[in-house]
């Protein structure tokens, strides 16, 4: 079964609402955004990090990016980096390369989200392809997958533009 099958089967089982959308191929959570036509801030990107040889999943907005720094100075014991893409593969092998759905819950992994997101009444995210989306209550997704909120991104707006 694919992925967004099986992501589609698991929102119906937990009776949740939601709009699968499907557009031509975006790589990145920018092309996203102008592809399904939402702003930047809407749409939830997810990067897995190695804390420490344990890998977390983080969910941010598009305009965001991960401050490490902060992270760190958090954790300050503890080495944060970027998982390398070989190990995405493994861990996602159902999911395109960088189109991780953020629901770690399903694949064993913490998961850990911007607060700028949860600022969002609905989100869109990759459905595990570079042509498949859900747009989906934010509530409904924090209710399904029970994720620590920090506010660990900084937004990337003044660098570039995103979908108005």
């Amino acid at each position: 079964m694919s992925v967004i099958k099986s992501l589609q089967n698991y929102l119906d089982e937990n009776h949740i609402d939601y709009v699968q959308i499907t557009h031509s191929p975006a790589f990145t959570a920018k092309e996203v955004a102008n592809t399904v036509h939402v702003d930047g801030k809407e749409v939830a990107k997810t990067v897995i990090l190695d804390v420490d040889g344990n890998r977390v999943m983080t969910v941010l907005p598009a305009s965001h990016k991960i401050n490490i720094d902060f992270l760190e100075s958090r954790m300050p014991d503890k080495e944060i980096k970027l998982t390398d893409e070989k190990v995405l593969m493994e861990l996602f092998e159902d999911c395109e390369l960088g189109a991780m759905p953020p629901f770690g819950n399903l694949y064993q992994l913490p998961v850990f989200v911007a607060s700028a997101l949860s600022e969002d009444e609905e989100i869109v995210f990759n459905a595990g392809t570079h042509t498949d989306a859900i747009k989906m209550r934010y509530e409904d997704f924090v209710n399904l997958v029970h994720p620590v909120t920090i506010n660990f991104s900084e937004s990337m707006e003044a660098r570039e533009p995103y979908y108005k």
